[in-house]
């Protein structure tokens, strides 16, 4: 008799038995769920989130025989796979961007109600908003994951699938185009 999923069991483990037992794919989902949802709510709108969400787990669960675990936890993985899903959605980012520096409505409040953990949404102000909607996608994406995600650059090379030498250059050049824009803006 199999042994159940437990909170405990490693991501990998739980992986690995979903691809005997696919119910053992869903203390994945509810491990990493709410967390990915506050990810893509923060870029793309609570709405948009929902969506994000549901194609990150369905893609994951398609693919899990491909998962190559480099380390207990999933989450790089699964952020990989937001980051992709957001990619494919990425004029809609760069508009709700946009429209936030011409409104001053916080995009996490758009739709209503706040984003859980609201103080690290975009509400900073809109000269950051205006520096995030002016980044490359790929510097975006590495920026995002290590500031919300909370991801290492070791979690967010697995993630986006490229050598941490690449993620250093990213966050380099996506802190230094937000440094530029901050530092551009009257203060006073």
């Amino acid at each position: 008799m199999a042994e159940p999923a437990t909170a405990e069991a490693a991501d990998t483990d739980l992986i690995r038995r979903s691809l005997h037992e696919p119910e053992a794919f869903a203390v994945l989902f509810d491990r990493h769920a709410a967390a990915l949802h506050r990810y893509a709510a923060r870029r793309l709108g609570p709405d948009a989130a929902e969506d994000v969400v549901s194609e990150t787990f369905l893609a994951a669960f398609e693919y899990r025989d491909r998962y190559q675990p480099l380390q207990a936890d999933a989450r790089p993985w699964l952020y990989g796979i937001a980051s992709n899903v957001i990619s494919k959605r990425w004029r809609r980012e760069v508009a709700r961007y946009r429209a936030y520096v011409r409104g001053g409505v916080d995009p996490a409040e758009i739709n209503g109600g706040a984003v859980e953990d609201g103080v690290n949404t975009l509400a900073v102000n809109r000269p950051l908003v205006a520096a995030l909607a002016g980044l490359r996608t790929a510097d975006r994406d590495a920026l995002l994951l290590v500031a919300w995600a909370g991801l290492t650059y070791e979690e967010v090379a697995g993630a986006l699938e490229v050598p941490v030498g690449t993620i250093r250059s990213r966050l380099n050049r996506a802190r230094k185009k937000v440094r530029q824009a901050l530092e551009g803006t009257d203060h006073g």
